[in-house]
This record gives structure tokens, sequence and C-alpha cells, in this order.
């Protein structure tokens, strides 16, 4: 079995650069699990990695796929698995849980998006779309982020559509502990600082231009943090100050969401980079990696 190693951690944390710094010093691949950055297109809004990170190791998935696509967890495991299968070993790094959670342990196979029926749940409110899937599966509501729209629509469309409840689908996954990867954090005053920069550098580069050229874009683009708030700075309904604001906090939001996500459903060893220098987490990481592609 082809030897992989998985670098997570919410946005903003700096996961790319450290692993591709860690996959350079150990000469393996980068695989992005990252529900956005897979895009191709909307490089500044979805903060890909720079050229000069890219030079530093093969990366895989990142600008893959056009806008108009439509990406889940079962394509981004199927594409990321293809890429393992070659038999070199790789650095699986990314923040959407549910992108790794499909690698680490599989997913049940559940039904293909249906596009009337999705267009329907579009048209919902949070609330409406929340007390649906409390109707169709009370265990699974009590688990769920209310306010995760597109996973709201998901769970709802999955259980209309499968007849049986979300959470039932998830006793399917294999629940093997694994433990071949890190979990990367900082102090909560300086991710959220660290946060608030980089939406401030988005717009500096050009960010509304971006957006205002994007077209094409299929239901899990039209997902990308952000992407709204800016629409509604074209269309006038906000000022940039407020938009930027918006997507600051919107972003710390996510930041957190990710978090916890990562620390109840992973059983990855934590690494505080608040704690360390970079060149220190980069060579604590790679010790940890190497062991898993190169044990005993």
């Amino acid at each position: 079995m082809t030897p992989v190693f998985y670098i997570v951690g919410p946005t903003a944390v700096g996961k790319s650069e450290i692993a591709a710094e860690v996959a350079q010093r150990l000469g393996v691949e980068v695989i992005s699990a990252d529900a956005f950055q897979i895009y191709r297109g909307l490089d500044l809004l979805t903060a890909k990695p720079d050229s000069a990170t890219l030079a530093k190791a093969p990366h895989h998935l990142i600008g893959a796929v056009p806008l108009s696509e439509s990406m889940d967890a079962e394509k981004f495991r199927a594409a990321a698995e293809r890429i393992i299968n070659r038999g070199t070993p790789v650095i699986v790094v990314g923040g959407t849980g549910l992108y790794v959670k499909a690698l680490t342990h599989g997913l049940a196979p559940l039904p293909p998006a249906d596009p009337n029926l999705r267009a329907t749940l579009e048209r919902a409110t949070n609330g409406e779309l929340f007390r649906s899937f409390r109707a169709l599966d009370p265990e699974g509501a009590g688990k769920i982020d209310r306010n995760n729209r597109r996973r709201l629509i998901r769970a709802v469309e999955v259980c209309l559509l499968s007849r049986k409840p979300f959470s039932a689908q998830r006793t399917e996954w294999n629940e093997t502990p694994v433990d071949n990867g890190i979990l990367l954090e900082r102090d909560r005053s300086e991710l959220y600082e660290r946060i608030n920069r980089r939406v401030e550098e988005m717009f500096a580069a050009g960010v509304v231009d971006e957006v205002r050229a994007a077209t094409d874009l299929g239901p899990t683009a039209e997902k990308t943090l952000g992407l709204r708030e800016i629409r509604a700075l074209l269309s006038g309904e906000i000022s940039g100050a407020e938009c930027i604001a918006k997507i600051q906090q919107a972003t710390r939001r996510y930041a957190k969401r990710q978090l916890t996500w990562f620390r109840r459903q992973t059983n990855f060893q934590s690494l505080n980079l608040s704690a360390h220098r970079s060149s220190e987490a980069v060579e604590l990481i790679s010790k940890s990696a190497s062991r898993v592609f190169s044990p005993g």
C-alpha cells in the first residue's frame, strides 16, 4: 500500500507552505484536499499556494477542474486515489474535513446530486432546511452545523434520494483509528490575525476583479467563501470596508468549524505553530512523516 501522510488544519494556519517544505525534504509529492483550490480559477479568492510553494514539490488537485464542474467527497476520493495508486509516497494537505475522511476512512456510496431537487432545496432558507432535515433524520439533526448551508442541502438531498437517514450513511464508514498525520493549529489570536491579514492582501491583489471576471460557476464553486460578499460589493449593496469585514468574520467562523471537525474526526497529533519556528515545525513533521514513509 502506498504510504500517505496527512497535514490538516484550519484555513490560514500555514498548511500549504509547511507541506511543500516537508515534501521537498523527503522527496515526496503533495495532494491538495481543498474543496475550492481544486478549481481552475478564483486563485486569489481560494488562496491557492504561490508559484514558489508549488515549485518545491509536485502538487496535485490544485486548479484541476473547471469552475463549472460539481465536486464532492466521492469525486475527490476517486481522483486522489488514482494519484496514490501510482505508488509514489504522498502528503495529503488540506482543510476540507470530509475530503480527508473520504481518504482515511472511505465513504459509503451516496446518491449523486439531483439537479431538480437541488434547485428546489437551494430556494429554501437555512431554517427550513434544518426543519426538513430534523424530520427526516432526528439523530443527524443533533450533530449537524445548522449554519453550514451546503451541508444541510446535501444532507436533506441524501435523505430524500436514499430514503434513509443521513446519519445512517456515516455508520458505514470504516472507523479504524488513523494516526498518520498532523493537525496544525495556532493560538486563536494569531490565527485570526493571519486570516484578517490574508483577506486584506487578497483585496490588495485584485480579488474583486477576479470575481467580476468569473463566469459559468457550478453549484460547488458557487459556495466559495467570500464570493457572495464580493458580489454584494459589486452590486453596490455593501462598501469595500464592509465586504472585507464580512469575509474576515466568515473565514474566522469557518476556521473554528474546521478545528472542531478535525479534533473530533481524527486521531492526528496536534502541533501548535505559535510555539515553534517554521523550521522547527518542518523538522518535527518530517520526522513523523518519515516513520510513515520508511517504517522501521
